[in-house]
């Protein structure tokens, strides 16, 4: 089953227990996947996207996956 809820930077950061700023500072330096969708400027991905990135970041394999 897939999940295609959108999330923002404050999803994100909850998931990966970081700062929104930290999510936006790995999408500014090329370490975030590029956005599912784009509404008014602001990016979302879904959250299957979120959860493969998260699975495949070396240093955090573990985590986030609550």
């Amino acid at each position: 089953m897939t999940d295609r809820r959108l999330w923002s930077y404050k999803e994100i950061a909850a998931h990966i227990r970081v700062q929104p700023d930290t999510v936006r500072s790995y999408r500014k330096h090329g370490l975030l996947p590029p956005p599912d969708r784009v509404e008014s400027g602001r990016p979302y991905w879904y959250a299957d996207t979120v959860r493969a990135w998260v699975a495949s970041r070396p240093r955090n394999r573990n985590r986030g996956t609550d």
